[in-house]
């Protein structure tokens, strides 16, 4: 039976269709916003079926777009059982925390030494739209440029290498603050990021090294894991609800 409806070029009913990459995308990015917004609580599984009614796409088109999120380590993959939201426990959260302190004190060490005013200029102005996101109430904005800060201070070692390690680390804490960390903590994030700029402007390494410990340190004891069991299911909808789905062209 599966054979035939693979056959016919239907699954779950809708035609899988040829590639379109711009679908994938906006799908990826309306469940990625979801998580970065806290709408998803942690261990939801997000489910092929009602996602692909959801989103008007084949549930081959979700499974990809799920797959890549869990590539991306901001979804657990599980064998036989699909995706869902991370639940990490309070170790997964010290140990990447505790990494995120080491990478970026090494980083500070040699940043210190390259800093110019055009360096200092770009911090400013990303201190601006995170201020502003953080007014505004945007969550998804808020997570994004919180971790897009770090993203520009590695950046300007220009060291591929370190970059890739931090984007993985970015994956997996901004789920984690989504999740657990309440909203109105996100312009503490701001101030703290401000600090750093300051000892930077300064050329003040152990300066910048001790605000940016303090700063993980302070991003992670806001961290409330939740004690509740896991969620066996949400509805769906009502986190996409203001997604109509797509009409495809017969």
């Amino acid at each position: 039976m599966a054979t035939q409806r693979r056959r016919n070029g239907k699954t779950n009913g809708k035609r899988a269709g040829k590639a379109n990459p711009a679908e994938d995308e906006a799908v990826y990015q309306a469940i990625l916003h979801a998580l970065l917004e806290g709408k998803l609580k942690a261990g939801v599984k997000l489910a092929e079926p009602p996602l692909a009614d959801i989103f008007g796409v084949s549930r081959e088109r979700i499974r990809k777009v799920l797959h890549r999120l869990g590539a991306e380590r901001r979804l657990e993959m599980i064998p036989n059982r699909g995706a869902r939201v991370p639940r990490p426990t309070l170790d997964d959260i010290r140990s990447v925390y505790e990494a995120h302190r080491v990478l970026e004190a090494g980083v500070l060490t040699q940043l210190v030494r390259l800093v110019d005013d055009a360096l200092i200029e770009k911090l400013t102005a990303h201190l601006t739209e995170e201020r502003a996101a953080a007014t505004r109430g945007d969550r998804a904005a808020s997570v994004r440029l919180s971790g897009a800060f770090h993203v520009h201070l590695v950046e300007a070692l220009g060291n591929a290498e370190l970059t890739r390690f931090l984007a993985d680390l970015l994956s997996r804490s901004s789920v984690m603050v989504s999740v657990y960390e309440p909203a109105t903590d996100s312009i503490c994030a701001v101030d703290e990021h401000g600090a750093i700029v300051e000892a930077l402007r300064a050329r003040d390494v152990a300066r910048a090294i001790a605000v940016s410990r303090e700063h993980f340190l302070h991003v992670e004891s806001r961290l409330h894991l939740d004690d509740d069991p896991v969620p066996a299911s949400e509805d769906l909808t009502d986190v996409f609800g203001a997604i109509k789905p797509k009409r495809r062209k017969r």
